[in-house]
């Protein structure tokens, strides 16, 4: 084992001596190019992504009401991007955020901005 060399596991390519320029690949003739084309195509019927497609809207305010039935407390909650957050249970309660909620729509700085509008 002593006098024998292990073979390289990889084996490299030898440096060569001579050095030639490459070779230039031969350019395209126009007459090379297929002049037949669909004369009858037919319309693509793809649809853009709905992923990428964005038309600006955002959700901006929320009014949540659940009344399930007769003899169950309805709830209410009214959220808006502004930061308003109330939640209101009871039948009373829940008529007065409704109320509050169609006020604080037409007052919101997000819903309604005033820039750009005459005072």
């Amino acid at each position: 084992m002593t006098g024998r060399e292990r073979p390289p596991t990889k084996s490299l390519p030898r440096a060569t001596t001579d050095v030639s320029p490459a070779e230039h690949a031969p350019t395209p003739s126009a007459g090379s190019a297929p002049k037949v084309v669909a004369r009858q195509g037919v319309p693509s019927a793809v649809r853009p992504d709905p992923r990428t497609t964005d038309d600006g809207r955002r959700p901006v305010a929320w009014l949540h009401i659940v009344a399930p039935g007769h003899g169950v407390i309805p709830t209410v909650r009214s959220s808006c991007s502004c930061g308003r957050d109330l939640f209101a249970a009871g039948h009373r309660k829940a008529l007065a955020l409704i109320t509050d909620d169609e006020h604080h729509r037409s007052a919101c700085p997000q819903l309604n901005p005033t820039q750009g509008k005459a005072a």
